[in-house]
């Protein structure tokens, strides 16, 4: 069992197998995913080519550069390299580029130079998103609108893990400024997300759970300015965080996108420190999402469930094994097809969750159902790799903590 000494040694600082592996997933990522400092996928002309010609997903690059950012985060809390801080702060960047290319400190879902060769083939593949043209650093941007609440959800999930994670005053600095430009913006709008035209996108008027998120770190990283909104608000909002979750896992299959979006809430929910009847709460509904999640096999949610409830020696091994197993899957989008391979018990839908090996290539993996039977492309497109260092790093990070006296809060 190659990367089972992350559970027995991270505690200690200790190097293991998994961390090769790691180092070798970023550079990838960076050589090929960041054309303008925020993540998109690459297409390639052939499943064997490895020339890229297009670069797609970019209407999903807000949420992943957020993640991204929390992952080289925990990265840097673990190994406290100049490289990782570079990772810290050219995340930071790419959102600072998503914020000011809109002109009003709206988000973006993503963003480029006008004059990209990409730029064509993006703006018709986000057609019904629409296009705006910005300003980025002095130079004419184009950026791409209709931003959903994902995309927030994603890119506060990483100011808060960087928050929490890396002590620097750049750092920070940066994650401060960028939580409350984006606050600020949203509060003006009464938490609905307008685009410059007027017209709405999204609203998180009916999701407690999501503006007290986003409101706790904007507490934290500027309380002259949200204390006051959090310690009022939250009283009367935190009894509501467990209802859509209610909802939400009465269907288990369908959109399995929301429970990435559920665990990443409840990590800024549960981290941080609070009352304890506002954190009572917040753990109800949690507790309701696991009841559901917890035998999915997912290492990601595993990780989530690590940092706010503390170590596991028998769900942080499983960890470990699942982001071994998640090192045998292809990198580029296959067809995967376990229709009569599998028992079924729906419409692409199988009755067990399907091994990591051999599940339905995606952007990123936890996100998608575990019980998926068929699914994938060509093999023309690759994935970032974030679904391997997101949950590597944070586990690094937790178990590390722990064995520092860290009580998940």
């Amino acid at each position: 069992m190659r990367f089972a000494p992350i559970v027995l040694l991270a505690a200690a600082g200790c190097l293991h197998a998994g961390e090769a592996d790691a180092e070798a997933v970023l550079s990838s990522l960076r050589g090929r995913h960041l054309p303008y400092g925020m993540v998109a996928d690459p297409v390639f002309d052939g499943p064997e080519s490895d020339q890229v010609i297009v670069y797609t997903h970019c209407g999903d690059s807000a949420i992943w550069t957020g993640h991204l950012l929390a992952a080289e985060s925990f990265r840097y809390a673990v190994t406290r390299s100049d490289d990782a801080m570079v990772g810290v702060l050219y995340a930071l960047d790419g959102i600072r580029k998503l914020i000011d290319v809109t002109g009003n400190d709206l988000l973006a879902r993503c963003a480029f130079p006008s004059d990209s060769p990409y730029a064509t083939s993006w703006i018709s593949e986000e057609s019904q998103h629409g296009h705006y043209s910005g300003i980025v650093d002095g130079q004419a941007w184009t950026w791409i609108g209709d931003t959903s609440r994902d995309q927030y959800l994603g890119v506060f999930f990483g100011l808060t893990a960087a928050w929490n994670a890396v002590d620097d005053a750049r750092v920070r600095g940066g994650v401060a400024a960028l939580a409350t430009r984006l606050l600020r913006n949203l509060d003006d709008h009464g938490w609905a997300v307008t685009m410059p035209d007027g017209r709405l996108s999204t609203s998180f008027g009916a999701r407690a759970d999501q503006r007290l998120m986003m409101l706790k770190l904007g507490r934290r990283v500027n309380p002259g300015k949200f204390e006051t909104r959090y310690k009022w608000g939250a009283p009367f909002l935190a009894p509501g965080v467990a209802a859509p979750i209610a909802f939400e896992v009465l269907e288990p299959h369908d959109s399995y996108f929301k429970f990435n979006l559920d665990h990443i809430v409840f990590y800024g929910l549960l981290t941080g420190g609070d009352s304890s009847w506002l954190e009572a709460n917040y753990r109800n509904g949690f507790a309701l999402l696991r009841r559901t999640t917890d035998d999915h096999g997912n290492a990601f949610f595993d990780a989530v469930e690590l940092a706010v409830n503390g170590p596991n020696a028998a769900r942080d091994e499983r960890i470990a094994l699942l982001l071994d197993a998640w090192l045998t899957r292809p990198r580029r989008d296959f067809g995967v097809d376990l229709r009569g391979e599998r028992e079924a018990c729906g419409e692409n839908q199988a009755c067990h969750a399907i091994e990591v090996p051999l599940r339905v290539t995606t952007d990123f993996l936890w996100q998608r159902s575990p019980f998926q039977l068929y699914g994938g492309g060509s093999g023309r497109i690759e994935g970032a790799g974030i679904d391997y260092l997101l949950p590597y790093w944070m586990v690094r990070y937790c178990l590390g903590a722990a064995g520092d006296g860290w009580s998940g809060r």
